[in-house]
């Protein structure tokens, strides 16, 4: 057994305390999205175009997760989103657009969060924490669309489908690099960083993709964080160094 690094045990937030926190951020991002895309959004009133965002892409989320984005039809939106086929169309006027910008929307909200946190922590081991956590807790609460993203990237255009990839190895490069620094400091053992990060990636994933599985065995996402937190510190954190006195 070894001693933790006097950071190990620090818990940057629970998942209650993050749902706060995703629904501030939430808010914000569907106001950027309609900013972005004022030009093409033919409704100028922006809190209707925000509610009406979140209508739709709910919507969407929960059709496709039952039977695919590509079989689903607009009057099946329509109905699922309580809108026109009319008011469908002032916000986009396709669904391979209106894939792109749930797609999008997605992503960023993602990497904002996550950028956020860990660029309070100051060290490799707190970094590392974080990045797994709010990984995992944002997979808890966008369950839907990392389901839907998951799934729908082979549907997307060669241009999206790149961003797509792009973003998960967003991910895996970040935990890379949280695994490399955490060497340099002393903190990390020398390991394979670039296959250890592709090993958590896929351990993250798995929560998302297989959450049936864990809510028939009751574990929560908080109990399936700090497991895979004890996994991977155990192959990673360095032994203290014991005084010489000690030996």
């Amino acid at each position: 057994m070894f001693t933790p690094n006097k950071d190990h045990n620090k818990t940057p937030m629970d998942y209650a305390q993050f749902k706060k926190l995703i629904a501030e951020s939430k808010e914000d991002l569907y106001k950027k999205t309609f900013a972005e895309n004022r030009d093409s959004i033919r409704v100028k009133k922006e809190q209707t175009a925000m509610r009406n965002l979140e209508k739709i892409f709910c919507a969407v989320l929960r059709i496709s997760n039952e039977k695919g984005f590509q079989t689903m039809s607009m009057r099946d939106l329509s109905k699922a989103a309580n809108l026109s086929m009319g008011a469908l169309y002032a916000y986009f006027s396709s669904k391979e657009e209106l894939l792109g910008m749930l797609q999008r929307q997605g992503r960023e909200l993602v990497r904002q969060m996550l950028t956020e946190q860990i660029e309070k922590e100051k060290t490799a081991s707190a970094r590392l924490r974080v990045a797994i956590k709010i990984s995992l807790y944002l997979s808890e609460a966008m369950q839907p669309w990392f389901y839907f993203s998951y799934m729908e990237t082979k549907n997307l255009n060669e241009k999206e489908r790149k961003k797509a990839i792009a973003g998960e190895l967003h991910t895996e490069t970040m935990i890379t690099d949280i695994l490399a620094s955490g060497e340099a400091e002393g903190i990390f053992r020398h390991r394979n960083h670039r296959l250890s990060a592709s090993v958590i990636n896929a351990m993250l994933q798995e929560w998302y993709l297989k959450r049936w599985k864990y809510a028939r065995r009751g574990i929560s996402v908080d109990h399936y964080a700090g497991f895979i937190l004890d996994f991977v510190e155990s192959f990673y954190l360095t032994p203290p160094t014991v005084p010489s006195h000690h030996k």
